[in-house]
């Protein structure tokens, strides 16, 4: 079998199912992370020469349980503890076993032992396949800090004793949040990637989605589950309309919809639709409402605002974040003219939680340069592409202030 460029995004699948399969029976969180990293490593470089195995599964398997082995072998040399021969032994025959473990690993991640923050990293590091910059851009904090707080997620997890095992149905409730936190970010970084060359990550977006399937299908009356997928969902049915012949990015006023996938947006609605007469939607619920609310519109200006505007302001009031304000500012714009949007986006910039966040310069732009002023919305677009580490979405920014400076008029931009 030939390798592909679909063999990185194979191993970007496998990671997650080898590191809990070793997880589940060497009980060494760390020392199973490390191996699994060095076997995907070997993978990358020998693959291309040699070409895919018959099983990747039960190569990556094989290979990760030699290099556990090494690292067992050489604490037995250090510290000559008896346990660890007996964990030696066992792994020099390592049994195979075709189970998902995906999401147990996921829940493992999510302990309650681990403060959010660390939850979401760990769970980002060893199911998401983030590496530890993009994670640590993600939390706004230094790669060095985020190497440590992860250091430290595995020790307490090594530490606790939990079995490898799904969690009972309270357990569970106890860290579904951290665990849509995690899904949710996931979800995020593949649909606009944090940094790098591209500006989508589609591997990362049908992984979280099928992680959010899973979760679904273990905890089906649970309405943020549901809305969680039915986001995903309907976010990224738009994702083949994002990019342009030459992978610019395609803002949402100027995309194709006859390129959106009908299919994906169905299912989005029809699970949305079945929990949003519930009452009492959540975050996650509110977010594909929004969502659901763009897909339906047959073109831009059909997009109804009023109900975005209302429905920011309700996710306001359950769950209030800098970044919604950012984005209810845009529904201001669209729905009570420019003006009123940059009203809305001085009294964000007032509390500061934004400051260096290139977005918030993006915005301004572009309420700028819906209200006429294209020299500063020119400043404001150049701002923010010096402030993106994501390579395609500088030039992006980029080619809107170079658009205005040449006098040309455009479509209002679309967020």
């Amino acid at each position: 079998m030939a390798w592909t460029p679909d063999s990185e995004r194979l191993l970007r699948d496998l990671a997650p199912t080898v590191l809990g399969d070793l997880v589940r029976r060497c009980r060494d969180f760390g020392a199973a992370e490390d191996a699994v990293q060095e076997a995907l490593l070997a993978a990358s470089q020998q693959w291309p020469a040699q070409g895919l195995p018959d099983n990747p599964r039960a190569w990556l398997r094989t290979v990760a349980s030699r290099r556990l082995a090494d690292h067992i072998r050489t604490e037995i040399a250090r510290r000559n503890r008896e346990n660890l021969v007996a964990m030696e032994t066992g792994y020099a025959m390592p049994v195979p076993s075709d189970e998902d473990d995906t999401l147990v690993l996921l829940f493992l991640c999510c302990h309650p032992a681990l403060t959010p923050t660390s939850a979401v990293a760990l769970t980002l590091r060893a199911v998401g396949g983030l590496t530890t910059a993009e994670i640590a851009r993600a939390f706004l904090v230094p790669e060095s800090t985020m190497a440590q707080r992860i250091s430290r997620a595995k020790r307490t997890i090594q530490s606790s004793g939990v079995p490898f095992e799904l969690p009972s149905p309270r357990e569970r409730a106890e860290r579904l949040h951290s665990v849509l936190s995690v899904l949710y970010l996931v979800f995020n970084e593949g649909y606009v990637s944090s940094s790098g060359e591209g500006f989508q990550r589609a591997d990362l977006g049908r992984e979280a989605i099928r992680l959010a399937r899973l979760l679904r299908a273990s905890l089906p009356a649970n309405e943020e589950v549901c809305g969680l997928l039915a986001l995903m969902l309907l976010t990224d049915a738009r994702r083949d309309a994002r990019c342009g012949p030459n992978s610019e990015r395609v803002p949402l006023d100027g995309q194709d919809r006859s390129l959106w996938d009908r299919g994906m947006i169905a299912e989005g609605l029809e699970i949305l639709n079945a929990v949003l007469p519930r009452g009492n939607p959540g975050p996650y619920q509110l977010q594909a409402a929004v969502a659901a609310l763009h897909d339906e519109a047959a073109t831009f200006p059909e997009t109804d605002w009023p109900q975005i505007l209302a429905l920011y302001d309700r996710l306001l009031a359950v769950a209030p974040s800098p970044v919604v304000e950012l984005n209810r500012a845009v529904a201001v714009g669209m729905v009570h003219g420019a003006l009123a949007g940059l009203a809305a986006l001085r009294e964000i910039e007032a509390q500061g939680d934004l400051a260096g966040y290139h977005r918030l310069e993006a915005v301004r732009g572009h309420l700028q340069e819906m209200a006429g002023d294209r020299e500063s919305a020119v400043r404001d677009y150049l701002a923010a592409a010096a402030k993106t580490p994501s390579v395609e979405e500088r030039q992006y920014l980029l080619a809107r202030a170079s658009r205005l400076r040449q006098d040309v008029v455009g479509p209002p931009h679309g967020w």
